[in-house]
């Protein structure tokens, strides 16, 4: 299992997402001091998530 990094932002088309309250504040924390958007934070959290449930699948 690959191991969730802040990552930089990368190139994005704007897609408009509903997100609780409590979890924008705690991505905005986590990214706080950072050079990542919230953008690009979900991102990454998406693709982590899909590898893992692609390597899930293949077992």
């Amino acid at each position: 299992m690959r191991k969730f990094k802040i990552p930089s932002v990368p190139p994005t088309t704007n897609k408009c997402i509903r997100f609780p309250n409590d979890v924008i504040e705690q991505v905005e924390e986590s990214i706080k001091g950072t050079n990542c958007t919230f953008t690009a934070f979900v991102i990454e959290a998406v693709r982590v998530a899909l590898e893992n449930l692609q390597e899930e699948n293949e077992k």
